[in-house]
């Protein structure tokens, strides 16, 4: 296949421009002025925005075992259609991925299902650490190491084996950091006052700023001990940030972080309103920690934004606090919605193009994908800047049918998304014959 963009606007590595971009043999081959070459398809993009695919390093997409929530095929089409061309999704699956044959038959199964590129976290557990040195850098984005508890309860709380992943691991340690022994006490003292129907807007005084500058500032400690590559997921607080830092380049930072939309969206003022639809651990909280994340992506401090896309049904939802699990979909509107603050003027284009794509390329080290060039991969999508529409379950492509952002109205939309030079989704239809694929990382 080959594809012919026309009249584009691009956004790309700080820039806005308009030029054509053909794509042969799933790379980009050519980016200039008025491009006279023959393509099997041609799309007229005059008026639209061309951006490079949103690359998401934190999703949950369920299998094995759990696929009454979501699945690979399902959710990589909800990714699709929502501009996400690359998608690295996490081991708290059942079975768990905590050995190299279950994580090579979720690389298995992406490659016949899914139509977005692909990778995969190695899980860590209290007693896997020789399965993990299995590991090959080259072949995954990184080890998942949960310093605090989350679905599928992969709490790592062996302070030896925790000590010894962060000194010989060889490769990204990505963290899930909230403290487990204080949220066991704050969750007795609610238990004890409310019973199994804890109201829902206590979630983040259950699980509080302490919690998470006291583990998030263990991995640092750790990580600075033994010089470990080290990536802690879906800041929270306004206090971690301190953590890190903006005044050296990407490629040289041993620590660097990730802030996630509903930490940039929500504020504790939408428990209320939204109840357990925006339950997510950690916690959604103040709208001075929301300001603070905002900034800390805008200034460096803050490396990457993702979803931590953690579907469940709405039943379960439904159940009171201490039954109902932690996590909403998101992968179908991160972009929309990034875009979306970007025309309130909280960020601007190229910031959203540089933490939902070049960053992520930078931060994982992901071979030749993340930017708009010649010779790149062909990981695109294209944007409708002047389209407004509101998030309804009519057009979820979720396959537990809800979303935190139903009735929300935007002003993009995406029109067309092309992964390793394919046409995937296209004016609201997805090309199931596309099948995405598995990223290359250059290591560390």
């Amino acid at each position: 296949m080959s594809i012919l963009i026309k009249h584009a606007r691009l956004v790309n590595e700080g820039k806005q421009y308009e030029a054509d971009v053909y794509i042969k043999d799933g790379l980009i081959d050519k980016i200039g002025a008025n491009l006279h070459v023959i393509a099997s398809h041609t799309l007229d993009a005059r008026g639209l925005l061309l951006l490079p695919g949103v690359i998401d390093d934190q999703v949950h997409f369920r299998e094995p075992g759990l696929t009454h929530k979501t699945d690979i095929r399902t959710a990589s089409r909800a990714a699709v259609a929502g501009g996400m061309t690359s998608f690295m999704e996490m081991p708290n699956t059942n079975p768990q991925t905590l050995t190299q044959e279950l994580l090579q038959a979720k690389y298995e199964r992406a490659a016949q299902v899914s139509p977005a590129n692909y990778s995969f976290y190695m899980g860590a557990s209290n007693d896997n650490l020789e399965e993990v040195l299995k590991t090959n850098p080259q072949d995954v984005c990184g080890v998942k190491v949960f310093m605090g508890s989350s679905t599928g309860n992969m709490l790592v709380d062996n302070e030896v084996v925790l000590e010894s992943i962060f000194r010989e691991v060889p490769m990204l340690i990505a963290t899930h950091c909230e403290k487990e022994e204080l949220i066991r006490a704050n969750t007795a003292l609610y238990v004890a006052k409310y019973g199994d129907d804890i109201p829902v807007q206590y979630h983040p005084i259950i699980r509080n700023h302490e919690a998470c500058y006291l583990s998030s500032s263990q991995a640092v400690a750790l990580a600075q001990k033994h010089n470990t590559r080290l990536h802690i997921l879906h800041i929270s607080t306004a206090q971690e940030l301190a953590l890190f830092r903006n005044d050296i380049p990407m490629e040289q930072k041993r620590i660097t972080a990730e802030a996630c939309i509903h930490h940039l969206w929500f504020t504790d003022e939408d428990y209320e309103r939204l109840g357990a639809r925006i339950k997510w651990n950690p916690a959604v909280k103040t709208a001075a920690d929301r300001a603070a994340i905002r900034e800390a992506v805008k200034d460096g401090r803050i490396d990457v934004v993702a979803t931590d896309h953690a579907p469940h049904t709405w039943e379960e939802k439904s159940n009171p606090y201490m039954r109902c699990p932690s996590g909403a979909p998101l992968v179908q509107h991160s972009l929309v919605a990034m875009l979306e603050m970007a025309s309130q003027a909280i960020f601007s284009l190229e910031e959203v193009v540089q933490k939902m794509s070049h960053d992520p390329a930078r931060c994982f080290r992901i071979e030749k994908r993340g930017y708009i060039r010649e010779g790149y991969h062909a990981d695109l999508v294209l944007v409708d800047p002047r389209s407004r529409w509101t998030v309804s379950k009519d057009n979820l492509l979720y396959k537990c049918g809800w979303s935190p952002l139903e009735g929300q109205e935007f002003g993009h939309q995406v029109r067309s998304t092309i992964v390793s030079g394919a046409l995937a989704y296209h004016e609201g239809k997805i090309d199931d014959r596309v099948r995405g694929e598995r990223m290359r990382f250059l290591g560390e």
